[in-house]
């Protein structure tokens, strides 16, 4: 018997498939509940980001803890004013995770291509998207 003819194993029973992607969005949900609760506009209850400290630059996460709090009340305005990029990766994530999850169910693995060229454009837009929030012209991006 070569290897192409052997029966496939069987699948694990559908609750211990979903037991990973129903763990992460519980961890998720969780620290969205928390920001949500805890309001990062408020001074003291988060650190302040270590390079906005230190230079007075802002990361791409500069601002994803106020925009995570405004996202979970429903105003999405605030958020995106906050940290566009912050929002675009929630809703991405959702997609994800909603994928990562039908696949589950389904027995399948889920297979994400993301391969060199995909990763260096989104480096790209990370660093695109830090310069351009710390110019001058760029204050619309600015927490």
């Amino acid at each position: 018997m070569n290897a192409s003819s052997r029966p496939a194993p069987p699948l694990a029973p559908v609750r211990r498939r979903i037991a990973v992607p129903l763990g992460l969005f519980a961890a998720v949900a969780g620290a969205f509940a928390y920001v949500g609760a805890v309001d990062p506009n408020e001074p003291g209850h988060y650190p302040v980001c270590p390079l906005y400290r230190l230079t007075g630059l802002y990361c791409p996460g500069c601002g994803g803890l106020r925009s995570a709090h405004a996202f979970v009340h429903g105003d999405l305005l605030t958020a995106l004013r906050d940290n566009a990029l912050g929002v675009a990766a929630y809703l991405a994530f959702a997609v994800l995770w909603t994928v990562w999850l039908v696949c589950a169910v389904r027995g399948r693995p889920l297979r994400i291509g993301l391969g060199p060229a995909r990763l260096w454009a989104l480096g790209a837009l990370l660093l695109a998207f830090t310069v351009v929030r710390n110019l001058p012209s760029g204050g619309w991006l600015r927490p």
